[in-house]
This record gives C-alpha cells, sequence and structure tokens, in this order.
C-alpha cells in the first residue's frame, strides 16, 4: 500500500496543448484520471467501457448525452453508466477528475 497526498490543481496544468490526461491509478480497467481542456475545446463523442464519473475540480463543462445535456460547475459530479455515447465540451478553462469503475 501506498500513501500520496496530491493538490489536484498542481498535477496538471493548461500549457497551450489541447486536451491532456494524466493517469494517477490504474487497475483491471478501473481508473482514476485528471483532465485538463481549454474553453471551447471539445472531446469528441465517445464511449466509455466503464460506469464513470466527473468530477469538476475548476471550470466548467457541458456533458452531452443524446439528447440531453448537463452543466457541470466547481464541485460537480456526475455518475453515468458504460456503454453511453457522451461528449463534453469546456464553457470555460476546466480541469477534472474522470473515475471510471
Amino acid at each position: 500500500m501506498f500513501y500520496n497526498v496530491l493538490k489536484a490543481q498542481d498535477i496538471i496544468e493548461l500549457d497551450g496543448a489541447k486536451f491532456q490526461r494524466k493517469t494517477l491509478l490504474e487497475d483491471d480497467g478501473s481508473s482514476l484520471n485528471i483532465a485538463v481542456l481549454k474553453k471551447d475545446e471539445i472531446i469528441d463523442t465517445h464511449t466509455s467501457t466503464c460506469d464513470a464519473a466527473v468530477y469538476v475540480i475548476d471550470g466548467e463543462i457541458e456533458l452531452h448525452f443524446d439528447a440531453q445535456k448537463f452543466l457541470l460547475d466547481e464541485g460537480d459530479i456526475l455518475m453515468f453508466k458504460k456503454d453511453v455515447q457522451h461528449k463534453v465540451l469546456a464553457l470555460k478553462d476546466s480541469k477534472f477528475f474522470i473515475i471510471k469503475i
């Protein structure tokens, strides 16, 4: 077992590159990732192979599922089932956790 204290704000930065993701933990299909997305950037439609949750650390994003969209602000979390197509739009420069279970 290991213990590690991390500051979410400091793990990954917007540095001019497009969407960035860093994997913090991964085991048997489950993972904890942190991602950054610049304002107006989109993560194109894709499908998660695991149940998942998105937790917004900073910024504002929209998650689009077919005809539904959800607005997430700092501190919001959205959970969804696997095999559901979705895309992400950053309304502001944003940093968020992607948790796959």
